[in-house]
């Protein structure tokens, strides 16, 4: 019998989850609170399954695994017999407390509850509940379909065996879980990114290089080994004796970095008009779907390389 899924909150980042578990064998519930939510969900759903099959990215056919996922008109019904529940809704502290107010006066005696939340720590918002233990972070990136990194987050009170089962669940559907040992603002990917958007909002701001080339850079340069392989990495081979050598090389000069830059200024409206207005010479708003469209095509394409790579 499939393990049976509950998402709550069926926007982008939950339509991706349901993406993420049905595609695995999963039975999937799709609830959101607001009317027709759901349905619109499932629609996303549909559409995705059909762009990933195009790249070979699923391995039956979409019919079968939208089949898979189903539209709940109440909470209770999504997580009646769920072995686990995908919190997606809106990122805000007090809207977290009150959907997980409500699952907590249905959820079962055994159902996981794991959180998309990009940065708000889980004992902000499940302080209050009775299922607490059996609560955390599952921070995915969006959309969490073509991008497997899952950041599990517990609370000062998740029970190590949910942290544990998340993982090994999170693991089958095919994703890449990472865990922390404890909560930190902003979690893992959100610090490392937030590092690299400082200094790229910085570089501009002193009118040292443009946006464009700013993203250049990444693009054309960084992003490219980013792509499969992480910062320590890439550092142990950029550096004849490894690591280590590289540490001792270069670490004088990101330390000499690191002390002219201690200031961290706060992106005011000047510096985020000059910046929207360099990014609406390159794309403008009227084509921001589009390209968001596009980024995925392009997201699919890498996966489908990353895939084959790794099978031979």
């Amino acid at each position: 019998m499939a393990e049976k899924i509950a998402i709550i909150g069926t926007g982008l980042v939950g339509s991706g989850w349901a993406v993420v578990f049905a595609r695995a064998g999963c039975d999937v519930a799709m609830y959101d609170a607001a009317p027709g939510g759901a349905e619109q969900g499932r629609e996303v759903v549909a559409q995705q399954l059909n762009d990933l099959a195009a790249y070979g990215l699923v391995e039956d056919e979409p019919s079968a695994i939208l089949a898979r996922v189903s539209v709940a008109t109440t909470l209770k019904e999504a997580l009646d017999g769920a072995v686990y529940a995908q919190e997606s809704t809106f990122e805000r502290t007090d809207v977290k407390r009150e959907v997980f107010s409500a699952i907590d006066a249905v959820i079962g005696p055994d159902t996981l509850v794991g959180s998309s939340s990009s940065g708000i720590p889980a004992s902000a918002y499940t302080d209050h509940v009775a299922c607490k233990a059996r609560c955390l972070v599952a921070h995915p990136v969006n959309p969490p379909s073509l991008a497997p990194v899952v950041e599990l987050v517990p609370a000062p009170w998740t029970a190590p065996e949910t942290v544990k089962a998340v993982r090994a669940l999170m693991e089958r559907v095919g994703q890449a879980p990472v865990e922390m040992t404890r909560e930190i603002e902003g979690f893992i990917l959100n610090r490392l990114q937030g590092v690299l958007l400082m200094e790229a909002w910085r570089l501009v701001e002193a009118g040292l290089a443009t946006a464009e080339d700013v993203d250049k850079t990444v693009s054309k340069g960084l992003g490219l080994r980013w792509a499969f392989m992480g910062p320590f990495e890439t550092i142990d081979l950029n550096a004849p004796g490894g690591v280590a050598d590289y540490a001792r090389r270069l670490g004088p000069l990101y330390h000499s970095i690191a002390a002219s830059t201690d200031e961290h200024r706060v992106w005011d409206e000047a510096l985020i008009g000059a910046v929207e207005a360099q990014r609406r010479e390159v794309l403008p708003a009227s084509d921001l779907a589009t390209r968001r469209a596009w980024r995925d095509r392009r997201l699919m394409a890498l996966a489908r390389h990353l895939k084959n790579a790794e099978a031979s």
